[in-house]
């Protein structure tokens, strides 16, 4: 003979099947390390913005070799000043 399904619930009256299988104490997620970024990022990024600008002003007060203002000293100071910009990326 078969046994009848009880119409019973198994869980306790109140409580969720959530509630039952969680632990009994609440535990906060662990911390993520904060990363430092090592000293020679901001060097290289300050000495690079720096110099980037000085190429470019020193250009057009004609303080370079080759007398007046070159296309060459512009490109120059500017690649400099995007690199300053994308080391400025990699600083936390």
């Amino acid at each position: 003979m078969r046994r009848k399904k009880s119409s019973r619930a198994k869980t306790p009256i109140g409580v969720s099947k959530a509630q039952l299988n969680a632990p009994g104490r609440y535990t906060p997620p662990k911390a993520k390390s904060r990363h430092k970024s090592p000293p020679w990022v901001s060097a290289s990024m300050f000495t690079c913005l720096l110099v980037g600008f000085a190429v470019i002003l020193g250009n057009y007060l004609s303080l370079l070799p080759g007398g007046q203002a070159q296309n060459s000293y512009l490109f120059l100071g500017l690649g400099l000043i995007i690199v300053g910009f994308g080391l400025s990326t990699r600083l936390r």
